[in-house]
């Protein structure tokens, strides 16, 4: 049999076939969709971040830092157990970022369209102000 005429054999059970797969495919669609497919996650959004009080004493003496924070936003978008990640080398920076970020509130992220907890990563940067606080003069006094 010659490869023209074996192809033209073949044709009519090709038909029926292309038919079924079209209607396995279309038979999808009648299914409830997944809403957890559709709705798509979202991180956390800060509402409520005012910046930390920065030291007088570390303000007077131009000292400044990053401090890198880890804490899990709840499902009220309330910190929870908010910790320092990696120090920025003065412990009075470190505390003041802590005592900050612990009053922040933000949006929570979501799953599926409902509130999750999720971790996030925070960076406090602390730089001395360009002029010199008045209490600066009390410090030096005191010193």
């Amino acid at each position: 049999m010659s490869q023209s005429r074996t192809d033209t054999a073949r044709a009519p059970l090709l038909l029926p076939l292309a038919g079924l797969v079209a209607a396995v495919a279309l038979a999808g669609c009648d299914r409830p969709v997944d809403s957890e497919a559709v709705v798509a996650p979202t991180q956390p959004m800060a509402r409520h971040t005012p910046p930390p009080e920065y030291p007088v004493e570390l303000a007077c003496y131009d000292v400044g830092g990053t401090v890198e924070l880890i804490m899990e936003v709840g499902l009220d978008g309330k910190p929870q157990q908010v910790r320092v990640e990696r120090s920025s080398g003065q412990p009075a920076l470190d505390e003041a970022a802590l005592a900050a970020v612990r009053e922040w509130e933000f949006t929570p992220g979501t799953r599926g369209g409902q509130p999750v907890a999720s971790d996030l990563r925070v960076p406090v940067t602390f730089r001395p102000p360009t002029e010199r606080p008045q209490m600066c003069n009390l410090v030096d006094e005191q010193r």
